[in-house]
């Protein structure tokens, strides 16, 4: 690792504590921010040539908090602090500092950093937007990229989501533990929806977007740090990580994406998949399942299958109904009649899909597996129609053109015999 690549690492591993830290500190997020941006400054001229200090974490809060109070004081008119030398020389303060950081404030230092950036007043894409920015660090530019909006658009975006933090007046105080059960709830959702914005991107591997899923895979496992003990932590890295292990086979030569009946599952990335069963066994011992085990459960039972032919089947449909009972959704009952055809044939699987028209008449998935089970049963022109309307709403040219192999396949099915 080169010279600045390490002292990188440092700095994006410290950021969470360190900010939290400095916002609990300071009370208000851009001085935090401030301080720390000055912190990583000094830490880039000083750590090269004194090399790295015990606890990365207790140096950054230290000089941080010393410059923000520098700053302050020279606005006051009042005298500086010492120069940078003497200010950077915090060995024996920073072994006290690293002394009082004990896990207890630290971990309440990063929930608190964290549920900040999950306030209800934010809609989702401001919570995802000021995560990325505030705890992962990443530019403005970069996140900009990534949800396909101009840079201005989105320096806009973080700037109305941290006025609106800032107006609900967000207490500081360390949370009780019911409070921090529904911030650590908060937070996994927030993780969850980073991860989707990657996952469901139109780009293959590499791109601005599609890496948002490596940084939400970051933050569950900074969770899991924070709290060990919690079966849905583990449930939800878990499960993030079993998705993105299909990563590499995703998407085929030509960038199109590859459905996960037909991926070459030799390219799945094995140490992402026992990572992911690992967590998944250790979860399901507490015997205190939650969504995120259900899923991460289910994308196990994936995992675990050499080929498509041998999926458990029968192990995701009970696994769907249990999610059905534990979050009643139309896309959840959608999915587990996938399951149902599989197990039971295309007629019980249409019968649980009818009646979630209403409610699902503006999804893709809806009207495409409508339209596969229609065909199934020899319904071909009520098939058509379904196929049809599936098109209208596909949000890829790899979903559309799944849908015209139906519609093709239709066609041929209809044609006289030796035609």
């Amino acid at each position: 690792m080169t010279e600045l690549a390490w002292v990188d690492a440092a700095l994006t591993s410290a950021r969470p504590q360190a900010v939290g830290a400095l916002l609990r500190y300071f009370r208000d997020l851009d001085m935090a921010e401030e301080a720390y941006q000055e912190a990583c400054l000094r830490a880039l001229r000083n750590w090269p040539v004194n090399g790295p200090p015990r606890d990365p974490a207790a140096w950054l809060i230290l000089v941080g908090r010393n410059a923000a109070l520098d700053a302050t004081r020279r606005k006051r008119r009042e005298a500086p602090l010492p120069e940078e030398e003497r200010i950077s020389d915090l060995e024996d303060a920073e072994g006290a500092a690293a002394e009082r950081l004990d896990g207890e404030r630290y971990r309440d230092d990063v929930l608190r950093l964290l549920f900040i950036c999950c306030h209800p007043e934010l809609p989702a894409t401001g919570q995802i937007a000021l995560a990325l920015r505030v705890v992962s660090g990443l530019s403005v530019a970069r996140i900009a990229r990534a949800f396909l909006v101009g840079e201005a658009a989105m320096e806009q975006r973080i700037t109305r989501a941290k006025a609106r933090i800032a107006a609900a007046n967000v207490p500081f105080e360390a949370p009780g533990a019911v409070e921090r059960a529904e911030r650590l709830g908060a937070v996994a959702a927030m993780i969850y929806l980073v991860f989707n914005e990657g996952y469901s991107s139109r780009e293959g591997p590499g791109t601005a977007r599609a890496a948002l899923c490596d940084e939400a895979i970051r933050l569950a496992r900074l969770l899991l740090r924070l709290f060990p003990g919690e079966p849905e932590m583990m449930g939800l890295t878990a499960l993030l990580l079993l998705q993105h292990a299909r990563a590499p086979a995703r998407f085929d030569e030509a960038g199109e994406v590859v459905l996960l009946e037909a991926q070459d599952r030799s390219l799945w990335d094995p140490k992402m998949i026992a990572e992911g069963l690992a967590l998944m066994e250790k979860a399901m011992r507490h015997r205190r399942p939650g969504p995120y085990q259900v899923q991460g459960a289910i994308a196990a039972l994936h995992a675990r299958a050499a080929s498509a032919a041998d999926t458990d089947w029968a192990g995701i449909e009970r696994l769907y109904a249990t999610l059905e009972r534990m979050e009643p959704s139309p896309v959840v009952t959608l999915n587990r009649a996938v399951a149902v055809s599989k197990l039971h044939g295309p007629a019980a699987a249409l019968e649980m899909v009818e009646p979630l028209g209403s409610r699902l008449d503006g999804y893709f998935h809806f009207h495409g597996l409508r339209g596969a089970l229609l065909r199934g049963l020899g319904r071909g022109e009520e098939a058509r129609v379904a196929f049809d309307r599936a098109i209208s709403l596909a949000n890829t040219a790899a979903e559309a053109a799944h849908i015209r192999q139906h519609l093709d396949a239709l066609s041929r099915e209809a044609m006289p015999a030796g035609v």
